[in-house]
């Protein structure tokens, strides 16, 4: 299918999911700054299964699979994921978590059998040459943990989306709903053996918080994914994926433009990189990189 073929208000609505998607990061950082990350968490995915279960079945025989992403995803993923954004900025974050498709693609060769051939694998070592340029700014001398948290919650959440793929009869609000229940209490139980303070945060929290905890759970994943899996039954995936090339430019770009992030030359060429590596891998083999499980 042409790009030129597709109706401009689902053009529009491809780059508008992105912009969401992209910004969570900035609106991230903002509710990072009174909240603490697993409590933020746990906020997002109590709203999360609140808004979905009234309207999806029950996962009969996939309690298990649910289970462990649960943990894997609304756990793992996303604990290291925002711990790691406390502590570098959200341009950096927007491209290391790139990570995640190259990831993807090494974990669809070991699961599903596919094969990688010297195009993918030539991706894969620009996106990382790419993260290893923005990683060598002096600014992330001392940040070098927090970016590891990042690149690690990466192969988590290429890990979930294999997970997600064996899922594949289950509709995504189903999976969406039930793993931000079980989601929940452990984020809960992550925050009160880790972090402290909690009832004082949330007693002082101001509106940009709140709005923060209501754009990462409402606007990321209720519009955002509701409207992608929308646009996914009309288009195919080769087409639907190369827009995720623009997350990275709308998630750096927000944090410079919002957040007042410097953008130096080693962001721009390290970004470039993994969007020119990363989108290798998606016009090669976008099936094996699509975003079935939650990204941001």
């Amino acid at each position: 299918m042409s790009y030129l073929a597709i109706p401009p208000l689902h053009l529009l609505g491809f780059i508008g999911i992105m912009a969401i998607w992209g910004f969570n990061l900035v609106m991230a950082k903002w509710g990072l700054r009174e909240l603490s990350p697993m409590l933020l968490m746990t906020l997002r995915f109590g709203i999360v299964a609140l808004v979905l279960l009234p309207f999806v079945p029950r996962p009969s025989g996939r309690w298990r699979e649910i289970l462990l992403l649960s943990f894997l995803l609304g756990f793992l993923h996303f604990s290291m994921m925002f711990t790691g954004l406390q502590g570098i900025d959200a341009s950096t974050a927007a491209i290391a978590i790139q990570l995640q498709v190259p990831f993807a693609s090494l974990l669809a060769v070991l699961f599903f059998k596919d094969k990688l051939g010297w195009r993918r694998l030539l991706g894969m070592a620009i996106a990382f040459a790419g993260v290893a340029v923005v990683a060598g700014e002096p600014r992330l001398a001392d940040s070098y943990f927090s970016l590891g948290l990042v690149i690690g919650a990466a192969l988590i959440w290429a890990i979930s989306n294999v997970l997600v793929k064996a899922l594949h009869e289950l509709p995504g609000w189903t999976i969406a709903g039930w793993m931000s229940l079980f989601a929940t209490p452990q984020l809960a139980l992550g925050s009160l053996v880790f972090e402290s303070g909690q009832l004082e945060a949330l007693r002082s929290a101001g509106w940009l918080t709140w709005t923060a905890v209501a754009y990462t759970s409402l606007a990321v994943m209720v519009v955002g994914y509701g409207a992608w899996y929308w646009l996914l039954k009309r288009h195919p995936v080769s087409v639907a994926m190369p827009f995720t090339l623009l997350l990275p430019i709308f998630g750096a770009g927000s944090g410079v433009l919002a957040l007042g992030e410097s953008l130096t030359p080693q962001l721009l060429v390290g970004g470039a990189l993994v969007v020119v590596g990363v989108g290798i891998i998606v016009i090669r083999r976008p099936e094996t990189t699509e975003p079935n499980a939650e990204r941001v």
